[in-house]
C-alpha cells in the first residue's frame, strides 16, 4: 500500500441480488462506502473503513471480505445489533434497484495519519449517524489537513422526498473537495433541472471537482476554478450488471487524483485547485476504466492495477 491513508466512513452490508425473471438470488458483500474502500485497496492504496456491523454471521462475512482486500476495519465498527442488508433487484438490462434493511451509527473517529476522507450514500443522511459524519467532514477539511470526497448516491427508499435530502446533501457537497454523483441522483434531487446547471451550482458551494456519471453517455466533469464543464465519452462495454459501478468509478477517480498528488493533504488541495486539465482528466479516465471493468462482472467486483493494464 502506498500514498496517503484513505478513511472511508459509511455502510458495509450484504447485498442480496435477485435476478430478472426470478431464479436463485445470490449474496455479495456491499454497501457503497465499503465498495469504495475495497476499490481503493485493490488499486494499492492504504484503505480504512468505519462501518456499523454486527457480530453475527453476516458481520463476520463482511469483515473477512474486507480483510481479504486489505481494508482495515477501524475500532468500534462492530457494535451493531445485527448487520444490515440490501436487496438488489435486477431488470432485464442488469440495472439494480435497492431495498434496504439498514441501521447506521458512528462513534468518535481518529483521523491521525489520514490524508483523505471519503463518505457517501446514507452515511451523512441517516440518523443518528448522519450528523456525526457531517461534523467529521468539517473537522477533516479544516483541522486535520485532510482532503474530502463525497458521493450522495441517493437512496429514495431511505432518504424520503428529495426536498428532505437536498439540504443535507448540499451541506456535504459544500464541505468536500471532490464530489461524484450519478445522473439518477441529480434527476431525483432536482426534477426537471439541467444537469450542467446543477453541477455549476454545486461548484459554487465549495468543491474543486464535480463529476456526474451518465452510464452509457459518459461523465460530465466540472472544474469550478476554471469554470469549464467537459462532456466526456463513455466506453462501449458489455454489461453483466451495474452493482457497484458508481463505487468503482469513485475509487478509480480518487486513486487517480491521489497518484497525481491532487488529494491527501491541504497542499494537495491547493494543487487540485490549479491543476492542469490533463492531470484531472487522467484521473477521470482511470475512473471510467474501473467502472467499465466492474460492469462486466457480477456484483461489486473491484479491479487491480494489473486488471486495468
Amino acid at each position: 500500500m502506498s500514498g496517503p491513508a484513505v478513511l472511508t466512513v459509511g455502510e458495509a452490508l450484504v447485498d442480496v441480488v435477485v435476478p430478472a425473471g426470478g431464479g436463485a438470488s445470490t449474496e455479495h458483500v456491499g454497501g457503497s462506502p465499503a465498495n469504495v474502500a475495497i476499490g481503493l485497496a485493490a488499486l494499492g492504496h492504504a484503505s480504512r473503513l468505519t462501518a456499523h456491523l454486527g457480530t453475527d454471521p453476516y458481520g463476520d462475512r463482511v469483515a473477512a471480505h474486507l480483510s481479504r482486500y486489505g481494508v482495515e476495519l477501524t475500532p468500534g465498527s462492530r457494535t451493531a445489533r445485527r448487520t444490515s442488508t440490501a436487496t438488489a433487484r435486477l431488470d432485464e438490462d442488469g440495472v439494480a434497484t435497492y431495498d434496504f434493511d439498514l441501521t447506521w451509527r458512528v462513534g468518535p473517529q481518529d483521523l491521525e495519519g489520514v490524508g483523505h476522507l471519503h463518505t457517501g450514500s446514507v452515511a451523512a443522511t441517516l440518523e443518528p449517524g448522519g450528523t456525526a459524519v457531517v461534523d467529521l467532514l468539517a473537522r477533516a477539511r479544516t483541522h486535520d489537513d485532510a482532503t474530502v470526497s463525497y458521493d450522495p448516491n441517493a437512496r429514495p427508499t431511505i432518504m424520503g422526498e428529495p426536498r428532505d435530502a437536498r439540504q443535507r446533501i448540499e451541506e456535504c457537497v459544500g464541505r468536500s473537495d471532490v464530489v461524484k454523483a450519478s445522473l439518477e441522483d441529480v434527476e431525483w434531487l432536482y426534477p426537471g433541472a439541467e444537469v450542467e446547471a446543477v453541477v455549476r451550482e454545486w461548484g459554487r458551494l465549495g468543491p474543486l471537482l464535480v463529476v456526474v456519471t451518465r452510464g452509457g453517455d459518459g461523465p460530465l466533469v466540472h472544474r469550478p476554478a476554471s469554470g469549464e464543464v467537459l462532456d466526456l465519452p463513455a466506453r462501449d462495454v458489455p454489461v453483466v450488471d451495474t452493482v457497484g459501478a458508481g463505487d468503482s468509478f469513485m475509487a478509480g477517480l480518487l486513486s487517480g487524483l491521489l497518484d497525481a498528488g491532487l488529494l491527501g493533504s491541504a497542499r494537495a488541495r491547493d494543487r487540485l485547485r490549479v491543476a492542469d486539465k490533463d492531470a484531472v482528466l487522467a484521473a477521470v479516465d482511470r475512473a471510467v476504466a474501473t467502472a467499465s471493468w466492474t460492469v462486466g462482472r457480477a456484483g461489486a467486483a473491484a479491479p487491480t492495477r494489473t486488471d486495468l493494464s
